[in-house]
């Protein structure tokens, strides 16, 4: 990993500057009390001389690790020879990547419109599918996040729309199928038949996409029961509708396979992605079709772009951060972490009564947590006006220097692909003190003050 330079922080002038004159995303201003991070290397985050697992690999787009040499070194490279150029322009950088990821994309995903990150991704992704077919609707379920700008936040169903709707039009929903607790259980033809009479509600011929993640991620890391996706792909097909996957989270390794579609075979007409691409050293993602759509714009138009679409140091970034993942086994060694982090989590999670539900493939793993394991009620309501629970955990967590992502009653474990076994069971059993806290909020009501 990259040596980081010994640059003196003044940590306590960059949280009241932070306080001052930064708006936080998701959050109250008035409460915030920053954590500094002055570097990070590995797994790790360093706040001045305390290390802090990064066990959730950010917003789970660190991928690669904090700091792999070869990524920075590309950075600094491209930095020296050209930062920006035009999309309409020839790069290098830019081209080499569209040409990796059409190697290891599935299918014949074969061209690649480049964006800055997934929810400008979702907003060109549904733009062409409907300049494509020339529908106007598309179908995704409740319980998915596509972004944030005002097309992406519509199409994802849960809380995060609701402060800006009304969002765009055309936008359906339909329900996600939920081993842990939908009506659908385990049964994928259910939940395609729901799927179906959706469409059949909504005209197929109005219909250009059906969108989702092919495992949910932070709206409840729902692993779908297996052949739905491979029902969906025939149910699209026999009514001509576009399959569009969300790859953003899912995406480069972080399920064990390069992308989650891969573990039915099923390969989408679209496929965005952004996070693992350039595992978050430079904001990137992209828009990925197959070999019709691509032709289809050979001699249409196609109204969508972006001034920093193709970035070259992002650009170059991707290129580096696509090599080290094939030249050095970092998804086949992230999958047989996976196994690891599910065995060790499904062990701690015995001897927590508040744990519901460990899901998850390869290293993207959720704890669902829950008042009564008979009953499924979830410990914190989904969507609803408290998290206390979410930051009793994640106070618990962080004093014991652990960081994990939570919302409301799941925690995503998500650390890098790069992660050690003492890491692991580091990270674990951080986890497994936390949950602590989640069995007495459980049997009392109480959380620690």
């Amino acid at each position: 990993m990259a040596v980081a330079s010994q640059h003196p922080v003044d940590a306590s002038a960059v949280a009241r500057e932070t306080r001052e004159h930064v708006l936080v995303s998701w959050s109250a201003q008035g409460a915030l009390a920053p954590v500094v991070i002055t570097r990070a290397n590995g797994s790790w985050l360093y706040a001045g001389d305390r290390r802090i697992l990064d066990f959730s690999s950010g917003l789970i787009n660190v991928n690669l690790g904090h700091g792999h040499p070869k990524v920075v070194r590309a950075i600094q490279e491209q930095a020296e020879r050209l930062c920006y150029v035009t999309p309409s322009f020839g790069e290098e950088q830019r081209a080499e990547l569209a040409r990796l990821l059409a190697q290891v994309a599935p299918g014949d995903l074969v061209k690649t419109l480049f964006t800055t990150g997934g929810s400008e991704a979702t907003e060109h992704a549904m733009r062409i599918a409907r300049m494509y077919s020339g529908r106007h609707k598309i179908l995704s379920q409740w319980r998915s996040f596509h972004g944030q700008t005002a097309g992406a936040a519509t199409l994802g169903g849960d809380n995060r729309r609701w402060a800006n709707e009304p969002g765009i039009t055309g936008i359906v929903h339909f329900l996600n199928p939920d081993p842990y607790r939908s009506m659908f259980g385990n049964d994928a033809q259910k939940a395609l038949a729901h799927v179906e009479e959706v469409l059949w509600y909504e005209g197929p011929q109005y219909v250009a996409a059906v969108y989702l993640e092919p495992i949910v991620g932070s709206s409840g890391l729902i692993v779908p029961p297996d052949g739905f996706l491979r029902g969906l792909r025939e149910l699209c097909d026999r009514h001509g509708v576009l399959l569009i996957l969300d790859e953003v989270m899912t995406g480069f390794g972080r399920t064990g396979r390069w992308f989650a579609s891969e573990h039915e075979g099923v390969v989408p007409d679209i496929m965005t992605f952004a996070k693992g691409v350039s595992s978050g050293y430079v904001p990137l993602g992209g828009v990925m079709v197959d070999e019709p759509i691509a032709r289809h714009f050979d001699t249409n138009v196609l109204w969508a772009g972006l001034t920093y679409a193709g970035h070259p140091l992002a650009c170059a970034a991707g290129v580096a951060t696509v090599n080290a993942y094939r030249d050095e086994g970092i998804i086949e060694r992230g999958a047989k972490m996976g196994e690891l982090l599910m065995r060790e989590l499904r062990t701690v999670a015995a001897r927590h009564p508040s744990v519901g539900d460990v899901r998850g493939k390869g290293l993207f793993i959720g704890i669902e947590l829950v008042k009564d394991r008979a009953t499924k009620q979830a410990l914190e309501r989904w969507n609803g006006p408290s998290a206390r629970l979410q930051n009793a955990l994640r106070s618990a967590l962080m004093s014991r220097d652990v960081y994990v992502l939570n919302r409301w009653n799941m925690l995503f474990i998500a650390p890098p692909l790069t992660v050690s076994e003492d890491e692991i069971r580091f990270g674990v059993a951080a986890v497994d003190a936390a949950l602590d806290v989640a069995d007495r909020f459980a049997s009392t009501g109480q959380l620690p003050a």
